[in-house]
């Protein structure tokens, strides 16, 4: 038995169970939401993590852009500046992905779990004191199947989905250094960000269309946690005061 299945796959798998044998009216699809909304919880400091860096780069934005003017012709310079910019102001540019790795495998085996699931096929993986459900109903809120594609739930997680990427779109640069080389970057930045900002929805609708109802259920939970944790950590003021005028 792998290590993937066992400390990760099995003990979400059981969770998810015990989950549709506890809450009231035996809904598979409560059982997701109620899965998703914990993992999401536990997820929650290393997300938090992720998303403060996320932020600190950007209000850094006017200082780095200034460090680029001053060094514009000697890049070992300016990179010794960046870096002790980023050691006075306490930011690790690489902070952010770290927290996104360690929750990859986690996502990958809810993933796993979700489609397990909607089906009797994985009691097999079920800890003798969880209880066996005599059936897996198939229907959330009586209505909607969620072994089968759902476009309004795809439509949904895509409608969220553009909302998530809007609020981590990079801003453009400030206009005291627009036009200046090192603004360019950020420029590109910023395009592509906006570009993402419209790929990313559709790319989510589509495959959110192909998939089982379950499964775009629980992305459109995982989403809207995402939004409301954004939210949170970019509400707060900036920082970082604005270059003076030139």
């Amino acid at each position: 038995m792998s290590l993937f299945h066992t400390v990760l796959y099995q003990p979400l798998y059981n969770l998810l169970i015990w989950l549709y044998n506890t809450l009231p009216g035996a809904d598979m699809g409560f059982a997701i939401i109620a899965l998703t909304i914990l993992v999401k919880l536990v997820m929650w400091p290393l997300n938090h993590s992720s998303l403060v860096s996320q932020k600190a780069l950007q209000d850094l934005q006017p200082k780095l852009e200034d460090l680029k003017k001053e060094h514009k012709d000697d890049k070992e310079a300016l990179g010794k500046a960046m870096m002790e910019l980023y050691k006075k102001e306490k930011v690790n540019p690489l902070s952010s992905c770290l927290p996104l790795l360690i929750q990859l495998p986690i996502i990958i085996a809810l993933y796993s779990v979700l489609q397990a699931g909607l089906s009797t096929e994985s009691f097999s993986a079920l800890y003798s004191f969880v209880k066996h459900p005599t059936e897996i109903h198939e229907l959330f809120l009586g209505f909607l199947n969620l072994t089968q594609k759902s476009l309004p739930l795809a439509l949904l997680a895509g409608a969220l989905q553009f909302v998530q990427t809007k609020m981590l779109m990079a801003k453009r640069p400030p206009k005291q250094v627009q036009g200046t080389p090192g603004a360019k970057d950020e420029d590109m930045l910023a395009t592509m960000n906006k570009s993402m900002m419209y790929t990313m929805p559709l790319m989510t609708i589509f495959i959110g269309a192909t998939l089982p109802a379950g499964l775009a259920l629980y992305w459109v939970v995982i989403t809207a946690m995402s939004i409301l944790q954004q939210w949170i950590v970019f509400r707060k003021p900036v920082g970082v005061p604005a270059l003076p005028p030139a």
